[in-house]
């Protein structure tokens, strides 16, 4: 990684030679102004008012300007020579716990890496004390053209250091809250809490930019000649009128897509809610008569199951073997009518052949008178 600043580390009486390589990288995609009739370039070019004439960067330098709108010229070798320590080093004026830190100033994130042979012996003695300690270290030091605050802390094996924001540059928070007085019941609070629960942690090595991947899908569709993929549709947004349905909606939905099963408090009013609707079908049902006689009736009736299933039992064994003896004489009855009509059958066969044959043996005799 190419270094974009050359200094050292300040520690006490300990100078440790470093270079500073920023430790971020932006992948956001950028895009070139262009004439929308012809796709031509559009292009900023430089002039200068005295001259009027387009310069070119190596004529470019720095000035301030006055209230009154004086220029005042600065170069780069008046930066160099400030009469500050900082200038070419990174000054640790504090060591504190790490919670000490406002989020809210964090800023440029760069990696210090050891400058030379020289550096490694102090460079680690510097990593190795920050680690023992849980702190991290507050320091000064002077980039592009002004002083800044920094943030020296251990990542892996390397010393990082976060740009800070000066606490007077950090506005607060004055008319951002919300002015009308909202009270928040213990209930909602515990469905808040259990979202959070249900949602869980994630790893941010798992996040990525959907948006920068979709920009890059429509460039190379229309490169190839092919229409942009189409946005998916979105659900219409509501208001939000019932704030306890929402979070109860939001943690469903949450353990939902998690391939969780309901709370148990949740399946037992499922289930409770469908074991009331026999009850409400049974109010439709005619009444029955005499309520007292019949809930004696049977209870009488569940006392004596024995004696009830003997007695019932006892006929319908009888209905049974009566019911098998008719049928087994009709059977026997059609099984007859059927031995009857074949033999019939059989008699009018035998009566037709012998009428037959007996014509045959009568027609000769007559011939021969």
């Amino acid at each position: 990684m190419r270094s974009i600043w050359n200094g050292a580390i300040s520690f006490g009486l300990v100078s440790i030679p470093i270079k500073l390589v920023n430790a971020t990288e932006s992948h956001s995609i950028s895009f070139r102004q262009i004439h929308t009739e012809d796709g031509g370039r559009i292009r900023y070019r430089k002039f200068c008012e005295v001259e009027d004439r387009e310069v070119t960067s190596s004529e470019i330098g720095k000035g301030y300007e006055d209230a009154d709108g004086t220029i005042v010229p600065i170069t780069d070798e008046d930066l160099a020579q400030l009469p500050i320590p900082t200038a070419k080093t990174i000054e640790i004026v504090a060591f504190v716990p790490a919670d000490r830190i406002d989020p809210l100033q964090m800023d440029q994130a760069y990696y210090l890496a050891a400058g030379g042979a020289p550096a490694a012996k102090p460079y680690t003695l510097l990593r190795e004390a920050l680690k023992r300690s849980n702190k991290v270290a507050i320091a000064k030091y002077a980039l592009r053209g002004r002083e800044r605050l920094g943030m020296l802390r251990v990542v892996g094996d390397a010393i990082a250091m976060h740009g800070l924001l000066w606490p007077d540059e950090v506005r607060a928070p004055e008319g951002v809250a919300p002015d009308a007085d909202v009270t928040v019941r213990d209930k909602e609070l515990d469905l808040a809490d259990a979202l959070m629960d249900t949602l869980g942690e994630v790893d941010l090595a798992d996040l990525h930019d959907e948006y920068r991947e979709a920009v890059e899908e429509v460039i190379a569709a229309k490169a190839a000649g092919e229409a942009p993929p189409e946005s998916p549709s979105r659900p219409a947004g509501g208001k939000v009128l019932d704030l306890m349905a929402a979070l109860e909606n939001s943690v469903r939905a949450a353990k939902e897509s998690r391939g969780e099963s309901a709370a148990p408090e949740e399946q037992a009013e499922e289930q409770a809610e469908v074991r009331h609707l026999p009850r409400k079908t049974s109010r439709s049902a005619p009444k029955a008569t005499g309520g007292k006689k019949s809930t004696s009736t049977t209870k009488k009736a569940q006392a004596t199951p024995r004696k009830s299933t003997s007695k019932t039992a006892e006929p319908a064994k009888k209905t049974a073997t009566s019911t098998s003896r008719s049928t087994a004489s009709s059977a026997s009855s059609r099984t007859t009518a059927a031995a009857k009509k074949t033999s019939a059958a059989k008699k009018a066969t035998t009566t037709k052949k012998s009428a037959s044959t007996t014509k045959k043996t009568a027609q000769p005799r007559k011939r021969s008178a």
